[in-house]
């Protein structure tokens, strides 16, 4: 598809020669050297989320031009737009990690304000770490304009190479408490090893998750999830975008009529068949909300969970590397071997549906990616559960194969930072049956999601992997996933939870079968117990702007304004009440 096929009149980006807009942008852009003749052309806006701080989007640079020569043969007029973008493993320092979920939105509103400030026509976003495609989606479901994602793949890594290390592996190790932590000359050799090029984390954690999702979504071209960074299959991913999104322009094909329902259905499914990570709920919820659609992602992944086999297990989740998964056929496999289990007819950016692609894509081989008659495990990876004590919602992350358990209950033991809470299971404090809760790092109390996965490694350093039970209105990293550690507890305690009314000795009952976690506590009881005081966290600038903006997990922590009828927050507000009043012992 190619410019002779879409009307310039048709374009929002074009206006009479004799306006202002016209004319200021003729000198502007005469300035930068843009031919005339193609200032009526379609405008499409090259998102470029990267910078020269990590490996992850250290190649997206490279990308842009060869993606505007591409468009611009199509009958084009390229720009490429700059956001802001966080590195898990880089811009983590700041803030104890708070920016690291903010930037998401930070992302989004970047995109809204230069691609709906200057009425471009279209865009294509180049995506990479964890929060840009979210980030990517929200903005295009936002702005409803044509919109391809183009995942910009994986590094490579001394584990693919030879066996070696990874990013994963790094983070694992360093975060090990000292008495199982590896001599320093170990670690730095690790660290050398894990990242040999560009690209996003080599497991299948929250990069590679949500690119996956973006194509179970229908917003990538066919075949697009997982990748090789600057392989020859990510280049050919590059070039067929450009023309799907000539295409899309000219059939005036646009997100809101490809994330649909269905598509979440089937990027949920298509995320417990291969035990992605547990952010995809938040950040599938928070794109959905921006497509103002009234869904509850929380609860498909509830739902789906016992209803979805997962048929590919690959590392963390078990020992196939990505690039097996990916050479086995990857996210476009997947979705063939779900199909009985999908939206078939729900429809993609390239126009076809999802029926229609997957009868082109490799079939299973059995090994790497299985049938869904004959899958790695019939119980989900990703375990929601809902309670007295998470009235909205909690997730859990399960390791293939589950060894269990599936029920706990024990006495809490109450702690407010991870450093107190580590320094417990230092002293001896945290014993087998315990429920180890550590409350007030939400996304307001944090500010932006404290993590956990410090406190996971010390329970297992300490032997009490499997022997205690943890639960967090913060977040941990997928890695972690050996006995019942329940995070994201909504609604958090410094936002009047019940998680803030526990005390020290109260009962906690977790079981992952039912799918529920409550606090074993008389609400009559409850209702004499002073509200929680969340610590005085001093934060400035935007994460002092986020705290006061964010919206409960419940809408995927998005910020005010992000769904206009007002639906998600209320539903929010109502499950915060409820926190309290339906308490059952």
């Amino acid at each position: 598809m190619t410019a002779t096929n879409i009307d310039p009149a048709s374009l929002r980006s074009n206006f009479p020669d004799s306006s202002v807009a016209y004319l200021n942008r003729r000198a502007e852009w005469g300035a930068l050297g843009i031919p005339v003749a193609d200032m009526k052309k379609p405008k499409i806006a090259i998102v470029n989320s990267s910078n020269d701080l990590a490996a992850c989007f250290a190649h997206l640079d490279d990308i842009v031009p060869v993606l505007k020569d591409e468009l611009r043969k199509l009958g084009a007029l390229p720009f490429e737009i700059r956001t802001a973008v966080p590195s898990d493993f880089v811009t983590n320092i700041g803030a104890a990690g708070g920016y690291i979920l903010p930037t998401r939105d930070l992302i989004t509103n970047d995109i809204e304000v230069v691609v709906e400030g200057a009425q471009l026509d279209a865009m294509i976003g180049l995506v990479s770490c964890d929060k840009t495609t979210p980030g990517h989606l929200m903005a295009a479901g936002r702005l409803n304009i044509p919109t391809v994602i183009i995942p910009c793949g994986y590094q490579h890594s001394g584990r693919a190479e030879h066996g070696g290390s990874d990013v994963e592996e790094i983070f694992m190790r360093a975060s090990a408490p000292e008495n199982v932590r590896l001599p320093q000359e170990e670690l730095e050799a690790i660290a050398d090893d894990a990242i040999l090029g560009p690209g996003v984390c080599s497991g299948f954690a929250t990069a590679n998750s949500m690119h996956v999702s973006a194509e179970a979504l229908g917003m990538t071209v066919p075949g697009a999830a997982p990748v090789r960074a600057n392989s020859e299959k990510m280049w050919d991913t590059v070039r067929r975008s450009a023309a799907a999104i000539m295409d899309a322009i000219a059939k005036d094909r646009r997100p809101r009529d490809i994330m649909t329902a269905d598509a979440f259905h089937n990027a949920a499914a298509t995320m417990l068949s291969l035990g992605g990570s547990i952010n995809t709920i938040k950040h599938l919820q928070a794109i959905a909300v921006s497509c103002e659609l009234d869904i509850d992602i929380w609860e498909m992944y509830r739902t789906l969970g016992r209803q979805v086999p997962m048929v590919a297990a690959v590392q963390p989740n078990g020992q196939t590397q990505i690039e097996e998964f990916e050479d086995a056929g990857g996210g476009a496999t997947t979705l063939r071997e779900l199909l009985p289990l999908l939206k078939g007819e729900a429809m993609t950016v390239t126009g076809q549906t999802v029926a229609e692609r997957a009868e082109l894509a490799t079939a299973a081989d059995g090994k790497v990616i299985r049938t869904i008659t004959d899958p790695f495990a019939t119980t989900p990876a990703i375990v929601v559960l809902k309670g007295s004590l998470a009235t909205e919602a909690s997730v859990t992350k399960r390791p293939v194969p589950d060894p269990g358990p599936y029920v706990f209950e024990g006495p809490a033991k109450v702690y407010h930072s991870r450093d107190e809470a580590v320094e417990a299971v230092g002293r001896g404090e945290v014993v087998e049956g315990d429920v180890v809760v550590l409350r007030g790092i939400g996304l307001t109390g944090a500010p932006g999601m404290g993590f956990t996965t410090g406190l996971i490694f010390a329970l297992a350093g300490a032997g009490l992997a499997g022997k205690v039970a943890m639960v967090t209105d913060g977040q941990y990293s997928g890695l972690a996933n050996s006995g019942i550690v329940v995070g994201e507890v909504s609604p958090e305690a410094a936002q009047g939870g019940a998680l803030g009314l526990v005390n020290e000795g109260d009962r906690i009952r977790i079981d992952l079968e039912s799918g529920s976690i409550d606090l074993l506590v008389d609400p009559a009881e409850l209702a004499t117990r002073p509200p929680f005081q969340a610590a005085d966290r001093k934060v400035t600038g935007y994460l002092d702007q986020y705290r006061s903006t964010v919206q409960s997990l419940a809408c995927g922590a998005v910020l005010c304004g992000g769904r206009r009828d007002g639906s998600c927050g209320e539903r929010s507000a109502q499950a915060q009440t409820a926190a309290v009043a339906d308490i059952s012992v």
